[in-house]
């Protein structure tokens, strides 16, 4: 016997794929919450919220638009340089 996907089964694959994306992104805004409740961020923390590259970041901390401080050979970042930066 020949199995055949119907309308119906893929209405229900749509509900379900929505409500796995809605679970996906709201895991996501978590993250990033509790990221900004942070007062110092990690170049990687703030890589992923920015969703930008390793050399985009490291050009704003050359150029002077982005102060950083580095501990033990991890650059830290300000969580109110990084608002002002964005927000001028």
């Amino acid at each position: 016997m020949e199995n055949y996907i119907t309308k119906d089964d893929l209405l229900e694959f749509r509900r379900l794929l929505l409500l796995d994306l809605r679970e996906v992104l709201k895991e996501s805004e978590n993250v990033n919450a509790g990221l900004l409740e942070q007062e110092w961020l990690r170049s990687k923390d703030v890589r992923k919220f920015l969703n930008i590259s390793a050399a985009t970041i490291q050009n704003l901390r050359v150029t002077g638009k982005l102060r950083s401080q580095k501990v033990l050979g991890s650059y830290y970042y300000n969580k109110n340089d990084l608002l002002k930066l964005f927000t001028e």
